[in-house]
């Protein structure tokens, strides 16, 4: 569901949007999701969605009706085009080759070409099939972890600056920052600013300005 809000959120703001990996759940829906999103302010708007997002709902895999409380994860990181500060060792590496499987079934690469990479010491793990090639898909998944590896140095300086300023700031990404709530009532609710709706369907269709906006507001 979150998938489909995002691309149809990009659709509307004329972003160009790549599924670099795209991986189903066991019995439904979708495990995990990386898609490259390029325009003009795109990160800028997008890192405002980064965080945990709770669904209530009456569950359609549930032979009882019953309501059921699910939760995702949607980590943002910006892509970087030259870089020399983040250096990789190959020793660091662990680099598994795996079948590609196209999104929502389509075999669209039979071959061993997806690949995934584990950084060991920080246990970063990033993968991509999008690109025809396992030179191709290496290539891009290591360009995804050096933009991770660098985002994740940029905020050990910013806990380091925030611990000399005495500040308390909340850096903690793993906090729910959104509900969408469509039983017993219809609400979507972004708890960092209190903004709420009840057009839930708007919302699920890419109508999620409204919390951008204001988040980015009261950052100012």
């Amino acid at each position: 569901m979150l998938y489909r809000m995002y691309t149809r959120w990009c659709e509307k703001k004329n972003y160009k949007v790549e599924v670099l990996d795209y991986q189903a759940g066991d019995e439904a829906g979708i495990k995990s999701v990386s898609l490259l999103v390029k325009g003009k302010n795109a990160y800028g708007y997008l890192k405002n969605e980064k965080g945990v997002h709770r669904l209530v709902r009456l569950s359609p895999f549930d032979s009882n009706n019953r309501r059921h409380t699910s939760f995702a994860s949607v980590e943002v990181t910006p892509e970087i085009e030259q870089d020399t500060t983040i250096e990789i060792d190959e020793k660091d590496l662990k680099i598994d080759v795996y079948r590609s499987t196209g999104a929502g079934g389509q075999g669209v690469n039979t071959t061993d070409s997806a690949v995934r990479i584990t950084h060991l010491p920080t246990k970063i793990v990033v993968t991509c099939q999008n690109e025809r090639s396992q030179i191709q898909n290496k290539e891009q998944a290591l360009k995804i972890l050096k933009n991770k590896l660098l985002i994740q140095k940029m905020e050990e300086n910013e806990r380091e600056m925030n611990k000399i300023k005495g500040n308390q700031m909340n850096i903690d990404f793993g906090s729910q920052i959104r509900s969408y709530v469509m039983h017993p009532y219809s609400m979507v609710k972004d708890h960092r600013t209190e903004v709420e709706t009840s057009n839930v369907s708007k919302v699920m269709d890419g109508d999620i300005d409204m919390f951008i906006e204001s988040n980015l507001k009261k950052g100012l």
